[in-house]
């Protein structure tokens, strides 16, 4: 089903160790609104989706993988010269002491994820306005963690990741609309 190519889908770079912005970006890696519960939310609504859009989920989930991928490198790249005092600083002693400089999915508030955050009702209108309600939160998280840094090699990269989460938004909102027709002319929910 995949094909991974060994590069990221958008360049990563980072100017300095930042742990305080590792911490930030950990709500995007394990948090409600994040990428790992997007990807695993699209990929398991496809299974009750009609197949007119089950496309559409299946290829918004590749691409959130994709984006985890990239928070994960970012996450990395703040924290893999960091000193203990820090981690300390930036409030990740907790996540420290547990896991060190590993990755851990967790959201901001050092909350691990938990599959409560997957939503899939079976209804694909509402699944479809859950998606869209997901992506526009994902968009607004990555504008507010922008506004808190003043790196600007990675804001280039979360700019992208923002510009991402709008465009499947719209997609999603096509993708309702094509299903209202459906079932207003051919009674198919």
């Amino acid at each position: 089903m995949w094909y991974y190519e060994k590069k990221l889908q958008y360049p990563v770079k980072v100017s300095t160790c930042n742990p305080t912005l590792a911490k930030y970006l950990t709500e995007q890696y394990g948090g409600a609104d994040g990428e790992l519960a997007a990807a695993l939310r699209y990929m398991n609504q496809r299974y009750t989706i009609p197949d007119k859009v089950v496309g559409l989920l299946t290829d918004i989930a590749t691409e959130e993988l994709s984006h985890l991928e990239m928070i994960a490198t970012m996450i990395y790249k703040l924290t893999k010269d960091a000193t203990p005092e820090q981690i300390k600083e930036a409030g990740l002693a907790d996540h420290y002491v547990s896991h060190d400089n590993a990755l851990f999915y967790l959201n901001a508030a050092g909350v691990p994820f938990t599959a409560s955050y997957i939503q899939a009702k079976g209804d694909p209108i509402a699944d479809l306005y859950e998606d869209i309600a997901a992506e526009e939160k994902a968009r607004a998280t990555y504008q507010w963690i922008i506004d808190q840094s003043d790196d600007t090699d990675l804001n280039d990269s979360l700019k992208f990741l923002r510009e991402r989460e709008i465009v499947h938004s719209l997609r999603f909102r096509e993708a309702v609309e094509i299903l209202k027709d459906d079932r207003n002319t051919k009674k198919v929910f």
